[in-house]
């Protein structure tokens, strides 16, 4: 059995490499390592709409049970809603089976501790180890089994502080929401709807297939079109598990992860609440995201990609504000991992308190041209120490410091080599990118 957790918990094809053994044996482990004593002890699980959910869910509910753990069945939530729930409720742990924005094919399953956060690499290299040694683990009898309790009115309970999450009343904003069909389908519009916003709702019919389906934060050109017919204010795309956002302005224009951590951050900073005047995102945050921090004193810490890393330095420096420019936003005054609604409501407020349209508040961000060649390479490992590439790319960031940068890295899963560069020529980024591709073919192709 090869590695079965990623940087997002554990994904596959759903009944195939993510199978309801799988899910059983997981379920089993994750009872053991993180429930040690025994006294009685509850672990949440939370799903979105996808038609393999249930099996999964049934097979997770079960291997927690034969620990002697209850399993407390929230149904359809958003994985922001079980990382809020798990720490309100006093679970030992919380679980999400979701496969965020992919399509209906895959699901994964990831873990929150009681605290609300996701677990640290040692518990889930942990679990990972006792998953082909379920079967030899310890188990309870009689009254001593764990018991399945169905609860899907706590999704309320995370309702509620979701509108918690909205700093004034949002009468006279008009907002598109596209809930991918997905968690907060149902969820997204009540909210809004119930802290004032004129709410036109598309894409929120889950039926367990048309989960992400041209639909949702990936694929907002429903969403735009319908702004601009209606004349909305703002229209807000969420994805599958309602863990990330992207909004659309009142003219159709994307506003994305990177505006929206420049929007808040310089709200926060003019108000004297933001922390070590600190944002953290990833290297793939637009250098324009830098330029405009930097203007007003505020400091971007950049990490590797994927949310986990952004909120452990989020943890680690006590930033406030953190996230990736695909729309995975951590305000961490409101919630201790990326929500799309957490994130949504505070834009709004934003908007409606400075009575700005969308536009104008991005516009504090300017984007510079992007340029990126994936260089298919022999392998991988070692580009990093070739004379001749390092020569090259030393050359580019020379070339460009001060008004751009660049951005070398292999690909995690294919024998590629990415070269990224940002500044405000595009021609000249097409000549000094490919001028570093050059090296790497010549050296490695």
């Amino acid at each position: 059995m090869g590695k079965l957790f990623g940087t997002d918990g554990v994904r596959g094809l759903a009944n195939v490499e993510l199978s309801p053994l799988l899910a059983l044996q997981l379920g089993t482990a994750a009872a053991h390592v993180i429930v040690k004593s025994k006294q009685r002890a509850r672990i949440l699980i939370g799903r979105d709409p996808r038609i393999s959910g249930d099996i999964l869910e049934s097979a997770m509910a079960a291997g927690i049970c034969s620990q002697g753990v209850d399993a407390v069945l929230v149904g359809v939530v958003s994985t922001p809603g079980v990382a809020y729930l798990t720490a309100s409720t006093g679970a030992a742990a919380g679980v999400v089976i979701s496969a965020s924005h992919n399509q209906v094919e895959d699901n994964g399953i990831k873990f929150f501790g009681p605290d609300g956060y996701k677990l640290d690499d040692a518990v889930e290299a942990e679990i990972e180890e006792f998953v082909p040694k379920f079967d030899e683990l310890p188990r309870p009898k009689g009254g001593d089994v764990g018991r399945m309790y169905r609860k899907h009115e706590l999704v309320w309970e995370y309702a509620q502080h979701l509108k918690s999450c909205a700093g004034c009343r949002l009468e006279g904003l008009k907002v598109v929401v596209d809930g991918a069909n997905g968690s907060a389908s149902e969820l997204a519009p009540q909210v809004l709807a119930e802290v004032g916003a004129e709410v036109d709702a598309i894409n929120c019919s889950p039926d367990g297939t048309n989960i992400n389906k041209n639909c949702g934060s990936l694929h907002p050109e429903t969403l735009k079109r319908r702004v601009l017919e209606t004349g909305a204010d703002v229209g807000l795309a969420l994805d599958g598990d309602a863990d990330r956002a992207i909004f659309v302005d009142e003219r159709g224009e994307i506003v994305d992860g990177d505006h929206v951590m420049a929007i808040y951050a310089l709200k926060k900073a003019g108000e004297g609440d933001l922390p070590g005047n600190l944002v953290v995102s990833t290297v793939m945050s637009n250098i324009g995201l830098e330029i405009a921090l930097a203007k007003e004193g505020i400091k971007l810490i950049r990490t590797p990609v994927g949310d986990r890393y952004v909120s452990d330095e989020m943890r680690r420096t006590g930033a406030i504000v953190g996230g990736e420019k695909s729309g995975h936003i951590i305000l961490a005054k409101h919630s201790t991992t990326g929500d799309g609604m957490v994130t949504a409501l505070n834009i709004l407020t934003i908007m409606k308190q400075s009575g700005k349209h969308l536009s104008e508040l991005a516009s504090c961000m300017l984007e510079l041209p992007q340029v990126l060649v994936n260089v298919p390479v022999r392998e991988r490992e070692g580009w990093d120490s070739v004379p001749e590439i390092a020569s090259a790319i030393k050359k580019v960031e020379e070339a460009l410091e001060g008004r751009g940068r660049v951005l070398v890295r292999p690909s995690g899963t294919e024998k590629l080599i990415r070269v990224m560069a940002e500044g405000p020529d595009m021609d000249e980024l097409n000549k000094l990118v490919g001028s570093i591709a050059e090296a790497i073919e010549s050296k490695l192709g």
